[in-house]
């Protein structure tokens, strides 16, 4: 059976860009055409400044999320990163085939540390590594595919040299993962800045970005506020009307439609605002409705995060295992067995 890895980081509220986009292609289909797995990168938060506080309950709240879009514990392994050692273990193996070249041509990182010198700082060392974690984090598994969204498909590409480089030097260890990208890509924008993917760190502000745990009426005020395009007539045109573009790909992938389609339907931004607006709202309904019943009962999450950890940890650990004796370390010696009369 196909083994999919798929993570997400808890360095924000969770969006409805974040739901559209990956979360309910994971619980609707990867879930169930494949061997899955679903974790909180909860390491790749500490790449940034970051409030010791705030990553801990974000990464409760995402686990919660994750199982309120219908992820099914009976069906995938959904876990929380820093709780299975292989990733780290694995990750200082990756370093020491990666390259320091490789890492600084990674465009996540180019851009955030030409931000930080702007500033007169620096990045931290582990945002500069981070995609070597992230690596770690699907070869650990034997994973076959790695849905993720462009903006990650040159790690997942990093991802399959640092298994091929493996491989060559040390022996075959590391399946190689292909990237898998949406079919129907469900890419929302800021509906303030919609030339900018609407992101759970966005550094703009909450106006532009919806979150999956927002009322309704602050989803209706936001949806109704969007900046649109120039111009009367409603077309669908990602490149001259990317406002109104946004708008019509949300609705549509609310509904299950078509852009194009859509845009025929509608003489007015406002008429077109108002159906976006409670067609997010009616499609957040059912998953706000369940993180509610979920936050009552927290016994059930941390069951969840500790018997899905217990699983990655049996799938890992051979693999990693095997890893470090195919490098070169000495497995380590284990303790003589007691006597049955001891």
């Amino acid at each position: 059976m196909t083994r999919v890895f798929s993570g997400i980081q808890p360095t924000g509220h969770l969006t409805l860009g974040n739901y559209l986009g990956a979360m309910r292609r994971w619980a609707e289909v990867d879930q169930h055409r494949s061997d899955a797995l679903f974790c909180i990168v909860d390491l790749h938060a500490l790449t940034v400044d970051h409030d010791p506080a705030r990553v801990c309950r974000l990464s409760r709240q995402a686990a919660t999320l994750l199982l309120a879009t219908g992820l099914d514990p009976e069906v995938c392994t959904a876990f929380m990163q820093s709780h299975v050692d292989e990733h780290t273990r694995l990750s200082y193996l990756l370093e020491c085939v990666a390259t320091d070249g490789e890492m600084r041509r990674m465009i996540q990182y180019k851009e955030k540390a030409a931000r930080e010198r702007e500033r007169g700082g620096s990045v931290r060392l582990s945002l500069l590594t981070y995609p070597v974690l992230m690596a770690a984090d699907i070869l650990a598994y034997g994973a076959d595919e790695v849905p993720v969204g462009h903006d990650q498909a040159q790690h997942v590409e990093l991802t399959r040299d640092l298994a091929v480089r493996f491989n060559q030097r040390y022996g075959h260890t590391f399946v190689v993962p292909k990237v898998t990208l949406p079919a129907v890509a469900a890419r929302v924008m800021n509906l303030q800045d919609p030339t900018k993917k609407m992101g759970k760190s966005d550094e703009s502000g909450a106006a532009g970005v919806v979150y999956l745990l927002d009322e309704p009426d602050v989803v209706r005020k936001k949806v109704m506020r969007a900046v649109t395009d120039s111009g009367q007539e409603v077309v669908y045109d990602r490149e001259t009307r990317p406002g109104l573009a946004n708008l019509l790909e949300i609705l549509a992938a609310c509904t299950d439609g078509n852009p194009e389609s859509l845009a025929s339907v509608y003489d007015s931004y406002g008429a077109l605002k108002k159906d976006t607006a409670e067609a997010v709202v009616e499609v957040l309904r059912p998953v706000q409705a369940r993180h509610r019943e979920l936050c009552a009962d927290p016994t059930y999450v941390e069951g969840v995060l500790r018997d899905g950890a217990e699983k990655a940890r049996a799938m890992a650990r051979p693999i990693v295992d095997t890893a470090y004796r195919a490098i070169g370390l000495l497995p380590p010696v284990a303790e003589p067995a007691l006597s049955a009369g001891r």
